[in-house]
């Protein structure tokens, strides 16, 4: 047993320095890459529990300097049927608005444990995202996930990650509030995918109630098509809510990606039309540009510009946001973020002029 693992163990790690591919959630990885999420990630779609290839990429190759552990390395399989993985994401930051008192905390971002089990080795997968903090424990995923023999398509079942757009890490972008699809609003319902050469497409068809029980108005349906190349990546999202009896919500994206030299640039604009709203309907628009600069192993420079139209049908209501972020990975397992964000939107509002600073721990394997 002792000798099986060893081995398995050396293959990922040639693997992984072999074909370097990103581990974790944040798209920029993937695309300055150039694989799918699905390269390291349990989930087709990405995030969450990260496979064995891409636990090993993590340790070896993501590091500014790797602790030796030897033959040692962590690939998440717990056996050959069973694997485990968390993250932990812990701030301290101050908030400023203008006329106020500046807010300063500590803050427990989120605590999550990824649980998968491959009942059928490569074919059937059973899988839980558990939020454990803050607060009490929450459910974001647990779904079961059937593979064709191939690998090229396969259907999903439960509660998920609706499939629309980059799928970011920061959930406060704007590109993610107002489409109301991200990692805090999964939904329950099916996925079908569909994996072929350049080709990554998805299909769900969901109760629209972001988790809650469904309704006898309707229900919300996901598209997404995506044409992924070494070095860039563009894609097309739709999605239609028809749950609420108030009326129905709609929201049409464009999303890609893009590597030049050691810059990884990502980009999505996306088309909200709501009209489950008590004043008859809003549309709204927001875009999002980014540039992830690898600056040396372990270093990333992360700057983000956003733009948002509540309303279009509204003049001078417009609202823009900066981001700097600075993230090293000094070893293994362990990342450092420091931040600051300036958003700027309408004069007479103090709370669209804040200014962010943050400095994070992020612990994961």
């Amino acid at each position: 047993m002792i000798i099986r693992s060893l081995r398995f163990s050396a293959r990922c790690l040639t693997l992984a320095v072999l074909l370097a591919a990103g581990a974790h959630a944040e798209p920029y990885l993937a695309v300055g890459q150039g694989p799918k999420c699905s390269q390291c990630h349990v989930n087709p779609t990405g995030g969450g529990l990260r496979n064995a290839f891409g636990n090993v990429f993590a340790q070896t190759q993501l590091p500014a300097h790797r602790v030796d552990t030897g033959s040692d390395v962590w690939a998440g399989q717990l056996s050959r049927y069973l694997a485990l993985g968390a993250d932990l994401r812990f701030d301290a930051q101050a908030q400023q608005v203008p006329h106020s008192k500046t807010l300063e905390d500590f803050q427990m971002e989120q605590t999550r444990l990824y649980v998968s089990a491959s009942v059928i080795p490569e074919r059937l997968l059973l899988y839980v995202d558990e939020q454990l903090a803050p607060g009490g424990a929450l459910n974001r995923e647990a779904f079961g996930l059937f593979w064709s023999a191939d690998h090229t398509w396969y259907l999903k079942g439960g509660q998920m990650y609706l499939p629309f757009g980059l799928r970011l890490q920061d959930q406060t972008a704007f590109v993610k509030e107002i489409t109301g699809i991200n990692m805090t609003t999964p939904d329950q319902g099916l996925e079908l995918g569909w994996l072929k050469g350049h080709w990554d497409a998805q299909l769900a068809v969901s109760n629209g109630t972001a988790g809650g029980a469904g309704t006898s108005n309707g229900k919300q349906s996901s598209a997404q098509l995506a044409w992924v190349e070494s070095a860039w990546r563009l894609g097309a999202a739709a999605n239609y809510n028809d749950a609420a009896a108030s009326g129905s919500r709609s929201a049409y994206g464009v999303f890609g990606g893009l590597r030049t030299g050691p810059i990884a640039w990502l980009g999505e604009a996306d088309l909200v039309d709501d009209r489950s709203l008590p004043n008859g309907g809003v549309e709204m628009l927001a875009a999002l540009a980014e540039a992830n600069w690898s600056i040396a192993r372990g270093n990333n420079l992360k700057i983000t510009a956003e733009y948002l139209d509540p309303n279009r049908q509204v003049g001078h209501d417009q609202q823009t946001r900066w981001s700097v972020v600075y993230e090293l990975t000094p070893v293994q397992f362990v990342q450092l973020r420091a931040g600051v964000r300036y958003a700027d939107g309408i004069p007479q509002l103090a709370t669209e002029h804040t200014r962010l600073y943050f400095v994070q721990l992020h612990g994961f394997f």
